[in-house]
This record gives C-alpha cells, sequence and structure tokens, in this order.
C-alpha cells in the first residue's frame, strides 16, 4: 500500500452533514474511503477530458430482428478492433439481445465507439461505464 499522507480540510456544517449522509447511504466506512473515491472519481473524469486511456464496458440491448441491424453493429466493432478487447452477447428473449463490450482505449476513440453503436436504429439501449487503464 502506498504511504498514507493526513491532512485537515474545513467544510460547512450543512456540507458535512450531507457528506456524512452520503457516507452512511453508500456504507462507506470511514469519511477517508469516501473521500478517496471522490478524488478518484474527479482525476478519472479529469483523464476522460483530456484524452488519457480509459478501460470500461459498453452494455446494450437491440432488437436483432431490426433488418441488417447485426451487420451493421459487427461491421462497427471490426472497425474498432483496436478498442475492443472482448463481447459477450445474451439472448434476452426471442426478439432481443444484451452485448457486454469491454474496450479499452483513448477516451476519445471508446466513446466514438459507443456513440456510433448508440445510433443504430434498432438499439433500445446502451450505457457507457468508465474506469481507468491502468
Amino acid at each position: 500500500m502506498s504511504e498514507l499522507y493526513r491532512f485537515g480540510i474545513s467544510l460547512e456544517k450543512t456540507l458535512i452533514d450531507a457528506f456524512d449522509r452520503h457516507i452512511s447511504a453508500q456504507h462507506y466506512k470511514s469519511r477517508s474511503e469516501a473521500l478517496r473515491d471522490l478524488i478518484r472519481e474527479e482525476l478519472l473524469k479529469k483523464q476522460w477530458r483530456e484524452g488519457g486511456s480509459v478501460a470500461g464496458a459498453i452494455v446494450m440491448t437491440y432488437d436483432h430482428h431490426k433488418r441488417e441491424l447485426l451487420n451493421m453493429l459487427l461491421d462497427i466493432q471490426h472497425d474498432f478492433q483496436e478498442t475492443i478487447i472482448s463481447t459477450q452477447h445474451v439472448h434476452l428473449d426471442h426478439h432481443h439481445c444484451l452485448e457486454i463490450i469491454a474496450v479499452r482505449g483513448t477516451a476519445d476513440q471508446v466513446e466514438k465507439l459507443a456513440t456510433q453503436l448508440k445510433v443504430q436504429a434498432g438499439v433500445k439501449h446502451l450505457s457507457l461505464s468508465i474506469s481507468t487503464a491502468g
């Protein structure tokens, strides 16, 4: 584990009360753990904005009976083979499928892939979850 540093901060009572409610609702063991997560989240957002390397998952549902949709989705995925690590395909019912796509690359490339998939007619929902790549 890295060397730990202690520091003090001053907050308004209303802000610390709201933070403590957040900590309790999220089941954090301490303010330090919650604050570490908030800092990591902000640093990840900065990394995303600056086009840094990220990893994540694209989760989408779609109607596989939509004409030419499967071919279009596969063509897009082949265009991003450097970004896609793996995919998992799940049949939800006779008409609908769930696809989970593990991705790693620049934030711009990952977002471009997600956008190209999302705008296809027949894609019911798509969400992108990102994390740090290292």
